[in-house]
């Protein structure tokens, strides 16, 4: 006892963590038995398998994922690599991606990025240094990141919501030119001519697919494409109102505005709005990736619905399949997506 403002206090020694052995002597089976079961094996009866994970259960049994590890050679742990945590649509992709993991019996490791970062520099040898059994890449910056080949180890399966330099890595994504097609020909099918469309970082392989989508529609549709009606909102809210406005003063005649993503087209909505444009009748817009806002603008954004979260979900499934294989093969999946018409066409 140490004795603490003339009160006794006692230190009581934290509880043991129950161990395989404490269920096998309870159930009064073998060691090896109990834990063959216990990490979903073994021949034994259903009664016997059921009498031991009940025992297990009751005594609160946690498995030694350590112990595991050692044994089977895997952590049951993935790394995730993610760009930006305010970014609403990629928290949407971790979320799906986290939560389908955890269906599986898989543990995430998350190592975030900074905007202009590299995830050469840290987020992946942190990872791998922690014997993560693959890795899901959920970055924007990494899509020129050309020290990313040198750095991955060939047999980690690694899979990424965008493509990355150097190929021979797994992609989950959505079909982003198929997203700028479906957003112009719904305005195309309006009546509109005279199509704008504020896009986002040129840098950004979204972006040009998205303005592909949107010239292949133009093309479709035999209307000639104008460079002048392609101007540049950098992604942000303000920048892209600012840049719907000064194309209505350079060309008055457009009478629809495509923004590349819902955050634009908010930012185009308020801009149209404060100059005295009415939506749809002076000037219809059409965003993209239908975030949980799009529904509830003045007035309600008609967007086209990129499956964020499935497609965390499905990147996850795969890395999984891959690491239950043994596999590295390059697969890419594209996820459709789908027009949403509300108020503002």
């Amino acid at each position: 006892m140490l004795a603490h403002n003339n009160r006794d206090v006692t230190l009581s020694k934290p509880a043991r963590r129950v161990s395989v052995k404490d269920v096998a002597a309870q159930v009064g089976v073998s060691f090896q038995t109990t834990s063959k079961v216990l990490n979903g094996g073994g021949t034994v009866s259903e009664v016997t398998r059921a009498r031991i994970l009940q025992v297990a259960s009751d005594l609160g049994y946690v498995p030694n994922l350590q112990a595991r590890s050692l044994v089977m050679q895997r952590t049951r742990t993935v790394g995730l690599v993610a760009g930006d945590f305010s970014d609403p649509n990629l928290s949407r992709f971790n979320l799906g991606a986290e939560q389908e993991a955890r269906r599986q019996g898989y543990g995430v490791l998350i190592a975030g990025i900074e905007p202009q970062g590299s995830g050469t520099e840290y987020a992946l040898p942190a990872l791998m240094e922690r014997r993560v059994d693959g890795i899901l890449l959920a970055a924007p910056q990494m899509e020129d990141d050309h020290a990313l080949a040198h750095v991955l180890d060939k047999s980690l399966p690694v899979v990424s919501l965008y493509p990355v330099p150097g190929g021979g890595i797994a992609t989950v994504g959505s079909d982003q030119e198929l997203a700028g097609l479906l957003a112009t020909k719904h305005l195309v099918a309006r009546g509109h001519k005279a199509i704008a469309m504020v896009i986002g970082i040129r840098a950004r392989r979204v972006t040009e697919d998205r303005l592909r989508g949107y010239r292949r529609a133009l093309a479709e549709a035999r209307l000639r494409l104008d460079e002048r009606l392609v101007a540049e909102g950098g992604g942000d809210l303000m920048l892209a109102g600012v840049a719907a406005m000064d194309l209505l003063r350079r060309v008055p005649e457009v009478t629809a505005i495509f923004a590349q993503n819902d955050n634009m087209a908010i930012g185009v909505l308020n801009a149209l709005r404060d100059g005295g444009k009415r939506v749809p009748q002076d000037c219809a817009v059409v965003g993209c990736d239908d975030i949980d806002m799009a529904a509830f603008t003045v007035p309600p954004l008609t967007t086209v619905r990129v499956p964020f979260y499935e497609a965390g979900a499905q990147g996850m499934r795969l890395l999984i399949e891959m690491i239950t294989a043994g596999s590295v093969a390059q697969r890419n999946v594209l996820l459709p997506v789908q027009l949403v018409t509300r108020a503002t066409t």
